[in-house]
């Protein structure tokens, strides 16, 4: 929803802008659904970081509005996402919940070249769970 929303935005106040979906990769729907050309169901079952993008499948509306104003999807994985979560936390003094660091994710594993360009992500939520930010900080105590 959120990624139909801003993108249908700045589709229409800017259109030359790339725009960038991005997924855990447990959840990539939309990237899947993209390849194959029609909404399809995520295969797995298992559970992400990124629970408040756990997905299987992409809702019609948000496709139908996804598939049309969204560049390309990215998927990230769970390392990825706790690098960001601990990066957000560390250098930009932000608690960031996992699924709403994936962009970040994808941004500092260099999954998008931003060479020369303007970037804007979004950063959000910060429903994380203690002991899972506590394993964020641990792993990446200097990102």
């Amino acid at each position: 929803g959120l990624m139909a929303g801003v993108s249908t935005a700045v589709r229409a106040l800017l259109p030359e802008t790339e725009i960038f979906g991005v997924e855990p990769e447990k959840f990539d729907d939309h990237a899947l659904s993209r390849q194959s050309g029609k909404r399809v169901k995520v295969a797995g079952t298992d559970a992400t970081l990124c629970d408040s993008l756990m997905t299987p499948m992409p809702g019609e509306l948000t496709w139908s509005i996804n598939q049309t104003t969204v560049t390309d999807f990215i998927s990230v994985s769970e390392d990825e996402v706790r690098h960001a979560v601990s990066f957000a936390f560390r250098y930009l003094k932000l608690v960031v919940e996992p699924g709403g660091a994936v962009a970040l994710a994808a941004l500092l594993s260099n999954k998008l070249d931003v060479t020369g360009k303007e970037v804007a992500i979004i950063l959000s939520g910060g429903n994380i769970d203690p002991a899972i930010h506590s394993v964020c900080l641990e792993q990446y105590p200097d990102p």
